[in-house]
């Protein structure tokens, strides 16, 4: 099957009981046995449920993987890749990344002996240089958040290989339709499902999705022993969004473009971060290995200070000042006071993450009107 149909039909089947079209949400917490041990494949529903199992394998069949593992959050998700790792154990993540990654990696994870170095990974050849004996990991996402920095997926897998180590691919900014990182050499994609996933900002969900039989198992059991899974209501959400990811990612990517090249060519405006220029440091990368370029974009302003900033992100209306990303509707965003206000204001400025940074997420609204109201807002 080509993309679009996949998205629509992969992974899901009329229910055999009454032949809707649409999975049942299965809202049970336990499910009837005939005898002692003997079942009709579930149990108890943080082991199993039919919601979850077909979103599942909804999202092994569009990343092209073999499992999907669902958890309650884009967060619970990366709890369990890290479960994967035991005290001693080292991962190299690049040093543009959602600041809840980072917050989880250096308050939680580093408490229980796993040691993380954050590293620029726009070369992907430099990555080598901080791998060490102990090192069992790669993190990466690509485009990153919030900079749009592009990384080399499939350099970073043959570093990764040669060495016998994990890459884990946080996928949330591409999604599926623009970029499959399993097909690239990634032994782990991730998602917060929460975003275009999701699609209508009305759900909260993680994705991992893997093909390697070992990872699953390891997964799975992580899955039910930790217990961070969705609820089915979380999960037939995703599924009604994963039908339409291709329609609405269109258009994001259509109006990213517009709205990108507006930006850039506004007189107030300093700098625009997306990957579709043609000068971006990795454009020749992010042509080969996505799809389009999304509609995730920054920028700063050339009176490059924080209340000229907050002027322009307290005066759209069209765009809504709030978290998240990835929804029908155009959000705007503060990285260092919202979304990265976790990571320590020296590690921001360190990796170009100014405090004056305004973030966009580029909805499917009309992009005349939604370039009105950025100009309006900038002045």
């Amino acid at each position: 099957m080509k993309l679009g149909t996949k998205l629509i039909h992969a992974g899901v089947a009329p229910d055999p009981s009454t032949g809707a079209i649409m999975t049942p949400i299965f809202q049970t917490s336990t499910y009837v046995q005939s005898a002692p041990g003997e079942h009709k494949g579930y149990e108890y529903a943080r082991t199993q449920n039919p919601t979850r199992d077909a979103l599942q394998n909804a999202l092994a069949a569009i990343e092209n993987g073999t499992h999907g593992i669902n958890f309650g959050s884009g967060l619970a998700a990366t709890d369990a890749v890290m479960k994967l790792l035991s005290p001693g154990d080292e991962v190299v993540a690049t040093n543009d990344l959602y600041g809840g990654t980072y917050r989880i990696f250096t308050k939680v994870f580093e408490r229980y002996g796993i040691k993380f170095s954050f590293v620029g990974m726009k070369d992907a050849a430099g990555v080598a240089a901080h791998i060490t004996p102990k090192t069992k990991m790669i993190w990466l996402e690509t485009p990153t958040n919030p900079l749009l920095n592009i990384i080399d997926i499939a350099a970073v897998a043959q570093i990764a290989q040669k060495s016998d180590i994990l890459l884990c691919v946080d996928n949330t900014f591409a999604s599926p339709y623009l970029q499959n990182p399993l097909d690239l050499g990634a032994d782990i994609v991730l998602h917060s499902a929460t975003k275009y996933l999701g699609g209508h900002s009305d759900v909260v969900h993680g994705a991992v999705i893997v093909k390697n039989e070992d990872l699953a198992r390891q997964l799975y059991f992580i899955q039910n022993s930790c217990g961070a899974v969705p609820g089915p209501q979380d999960c037939f959400l995703v599924l009604r969004g994963i039908k339409t990811l291709h329609v609405r990612m269109q258009r994001h990517c259509e109006n990213g473009e517009k709205i990108a090249h507006f930006l850039r060519n506004h007189d107030k405006v300093d700098r625009v971060y997306w990957p579709g220029f043609t000068d971006h440091p990795n454009y020749d990368i992010a042509k080969r290995q996505m799809r389009g370029f999304g509609g995730m974009m920054s920028f700063t302003l050339k009176d490059d200070n924080l209340e000229a900033a907050n002027r322009v992100l307290s005066h759209t209306h069209l765009f809504s000042l709030a978290e998240s990303l990835g929804g029908v509707e155009s959000l705007i965003g503060h990285p260092a006071s919202m979304t990265h206000a976790s990571i320590p204001r020296e590690e921001r400025i360190k990796n170009g993450l100014a405090d004056s940074l305004i973030r966009l997420s580029v909805g499917i609204e009309d992009v005349d009107d939604l370039i009105a109201d950025l100009n309006q807002a900038i002045g």
